[in-house]
């Protein structure tokens, strides 16, 4: 079976297109990636700091069971329009990956389903190429599969 989110990497670039449609109405869908509860159940990480606003800025942290942080990120919000689109800059910690630039476009089809876009620029085509080469697809694709799970418990 074909992943529902889908990944267009274009050789010689610095950046990807990642798409997925949910069964979700769009309220909800921009909700699982702005509510700190939500997040954590379908990211499975823990939400230190979110702050949904321009300027604002975010940190999650994953532990392993002993209770050791295993991976953080953390960024900054540039831009916040509801139900719209938030652009924002990603950092893994503790990686030679540098920051990364993230557009986030969300989208309402129908009463009932909405779309997201995100476009991803790194700071080379190298590091991008890097990152495609970990199971960054499959892991977006389970992550957006509980997002779609989880957020449609709350229909």
């Amino acid at each position: 079976m074909d992943p529902k989110t889908k990944i267009q990497a274009e050789d010689g670039k610095q950046e990807i297109f990642i798409t997925r449609e949910f069964n979700l109405p769009l309220e909800l869908l921009f909700k699982a990636y702005t509510d700190s509860e939500i997040i954590e159940q379908w990211m499975n990480t823990k939400v230190i700091k979110l702050e949904n606003k321009q300027h604002g800025g975010y940190r999650f942290e994953t532990s392993n069971p002993q209770g050791d942080v295993v991976f953080s990120a953390n960024g900054s919000i540039h831009e916040y329009i509801p139900e719209q689109r938030i652009v924002r800059t990603f950092q893994m910690e503790n990686t030679p990956f540098p920051v990364q630039l993230e557009f986030l476009e969300f989208e309402k089809l129908t009463d009932d389903t909405s779309k997201i876009t995100i476009h991803i620029i790194y700071k080379s085509a190298d590091y991008r190429d890097q990152i495609l080469k970990l199971p960054f697809a499959q892991g977006i694709n389970m992550a957006h599969n509980r997002l779609q799970e989880i957020a449609g418990n709350l229909k």
